[in-house]
């Protein structure tokens, strides 16, 4: 998880992405325009919540999340995704 000098507002997270899969279970290497958008990522910033909502994720959950959500920006060369707290389906405990 890195540093990243963005504070996201009210019930917004910014979620840095897994790496998308290089092979199959079976060894097979996935080709770049086959690969998959990932639907999991680290919390790497959130927001404070609504005004009578507090944030039920924080700092450092890994999550999983819609395959279309958020909006992809890159800042010092990474990619990352900001989106609200509800296009987030699950934390996941490891």
């Amino acid at each position: 998880m890195s540093k990243v000098n963005i504070t996201p507002l009210a019930d917004r997270v910014l979620v840095e992405p897994a790496a998308a899969e290089e092979k199959t279970a079976s060894g097979i290497i996935i080709p770049d325009t086959a690969k998959e958008k990932p639907q999991r990522g680290i919390i790497v910033a959130a927001g404070s919540g609504k005004k009578d909502e507090p944030m039920t994720v924080k700092t450092g959950d890994t999550v999983l999340y819609g395959k279309y959500s958020g909006t992809e920006l890159t800042v010092e060369g990474k990619d990352y995704l900001i989106m609200k707290e509800s296009d987030i389906f699950a934390i996941i405990n490891s």
